[in-house]
């Protein structure tokens, strides 16, 4: 048996082959990320021999730099499979004293690792699982950053027209929106034409807001201490350009994700409180569980596993969220069970009997978290949709 470690990157790769003694057959060579890169690999590799079933390849799992190359071993026969980061770090350090971490390094730890650790081969992903996981951390991102932009919205709007937002529910409105567009301040708004200024408000409320609330915005803010600020006025109406812009993205994205929840049809959504979003990133993150054979192992990849510290007579009772694993998989197992709580008796049960034991509600939460975890990974894996108990 021949043991292949690589050390991935962004533009090259490093790899040593070791046989089944440890033995040194390809000292660490480098190969570039491209077809004569792979080509180059793909000789070795066969060089050591013709099957592929004796060859173990693996590497780090390092996001998008690794796919190309994980694609590409899938097409000519290898099973490789991928090491946490954190877990190569540890046992790197545990093979010497010395603070040493080179990609040849790398690559060494990772063929050492291959021959006595036994992990499950890299298979790729099916279509729906892959673009789901594209899909739903693309919408992540584009969330982020439309808050980001509420933020500065609010901060500006503070600045120019600080009494605005007491007069209206929530700043965060299409009509605010659109009548921010136009007048960013209260200078503007105070100056502008009351005939106007009802129309904009009518217009953008769907007949909502009237005369009435056009004549007390603009009453307040001739009273207003905002400031008259060129840049101001132009920094909040690119805000809110970017703020729809990142709506209508997030909306055109959230009917992809729904149309491909479809097609996978899942028995997660029969849970009451776990719609298409939270569902899809479960799903995403687990590859639908095809590599988990206990729930435990679900749980401790969301981080949602307890730490243990004991020493001696010493056993702490204080113990956190190791959170270690996939920050979209615990972000979406954590707030679905929020929804579940309240939308099915049993869990709802369950929470309110941990808050009785004294449990903070977050800390309450986290044990309905669990229970919902092997829930969920019951249902997927035996294809049965949510039976609500009586």
């Amino acid at each position: 048996m021949f043991y292949a470690g690589i050390d991935v990157a962004m533009d090259k790769h490093d790899c040593v082959v070791l046989d089944s003694d440890g033995d040194v057959v390809f000292e660490v060579f480098t190969f570039e990320n491209s077809r004569n890169g792979f080509k180059t690999l793909k000789r070795v590799l066969q060089s050591c021999s013709k099957n592929p079933k004796k060859i173990k390849v693996g590497l780090e799992a390092t996001g998008h730099y690794s796919d190309n190359l994980l694609a590409f071993l899938n097409s000519i026969g290898y099973d490789p499979a991928l090491f946490n980061p954190l877990h190569t770090n540890l046992f790197r350090k545990g093979l010497s004293l010395r603070k040493t971490k080179t990609d040849h390094v790398d690559a060494h730890t990772i063929a050492t690792m291959l021959r006595t650790e036994d992990l499950k081969s890299y298979s790729q992903q099916s279509y729906h699982f892959t673009e789901l996981k594209s899909l739903t951390r693309y919408r992540s991102n584009l969330v982020s950053n439309c808050s980001r932009c509420k933020v500065s919205l609010v901060r500006l709007c503070q600045i120019l027209f600080p009494e605005l937002k007491s007069i209206v529910p929530t700043l965060h409105m299409s009509s605010v929106y659109t009548l921010l567009s136009e007048l960013p301040s209260a200078d503007r708004i105070a100056k502008c034409n009351l005939t106007h200024l009802t129309a904009l408000l009518s217009s953008a409320s769907h007949g909502r807001y009237g005369r009435d609330k056009a004549v007390e915005i603009r009453d307040v803010a001739r009273a207003s201490i905002g400031i008259k600020s060129t840049v101001k006025e132009l920094e909040l109406q690119q805000t809110i350009d970017r703020i729809q812009i990142y709506l209508q993205q997030i909306e055109s994205v959230e009917e992809e994700i729904n149309r491909l929840m479809d097609e996978v049809d899942s028995p997660i959504t029969s849970i009451p409180g776990i719609a298409n979003r939270m569902a899809a990133v479960i799903l995403a993150e687990t590859n639908n569980f095809q590599y988990f054979d206990r729930a435990e192992q679900v749980l401790a990849f969301a981080g949602l596993e307890p730490s243990v510290y004991q020493s001696g007579q010493l056993t702490s009772t204080h113990s956190k969220m190791v959170k270690r694993g996939s920050k979209y998989l615990r972000y979406a197992i954590f707030n679905a069970t929020k929804y579940v709580c309240i939308w099915d008796p049993t869990f709802n049960a369950y929470l309110a009997k941990k808050r009785a034991e004294g449990k903070p509600y977050n800390v309450a939460v986290s044990h309905a978290a669990k229970k919902l975890t092997r829930v969920i990974f019951h249902l997927v894996k035996t294809n049965k949709e949510f039976v609500p108990q009586a």
